[in-house]
């Protein structure tokens, strides 16, 4: 069985952040960069995709994994509400649309975002992250 390129690039991406690249990682990280192009997945999006490719990896091993991903620095995850996580290829700091209705995620321009002053954190906390999910509906034309 050849190795394709995602799968190189997927391996190489694991190795990169100190994780060893197992089948089923490898397998799941092809799907996450093997094209080079950001996305946002759920895990039950990825687990659907996988189960596509027809490599053999659980549910549990999804939730694991991008677990494991998002600890090592390699995937942001993305709280939508308190049920619902999305998880991004991208890790630098930037700002989502969420498309109500289309359970959908993407990026919005973080140029055109400016956030000119925050809260003061509470005493003994510091602020660690700021997370900017903007809510969007499609409009009757």
């Amino acid at each position: 069985m050849s190795i394709t390129k995602a799968e190189t690039r997927g391996s190489e991406w694991l190795s990169g952040a100190g994780l060893r690249p197992t089948r089923q990682r490898v397998a799941l990280a092809a799907l996450l960069i093997g094209d080079g192009q950001h996305r946002h997945v759920t895990a039950e999006s990825l687990f659907t995709a996988v189960q596509k490719t027809g490599a053999r990896v659980s549910l549990a091993t999804v939730y694991n994994t991008l677990r494991a991903f998002c600890d090592a620095g390699l995937l942001q995850e993305v709280m939508v509400d308190g049920s619902k996580s999305y998880f991004d290829t991208n890790t630098h700091d930037h700002p989502h649309f969420f498309w109500e209705g289309e359970e959908r995620l993407t990026d919005a321009p973080a140029d055109q975002l400016q956030i000119s002053r925050l809260p003061d954190a509470p005493e003994g906390a510091e602020i660690a992250s700021v997370d900017v999910v903007i809510r969007l509906r499609r409009t009757a034309s």
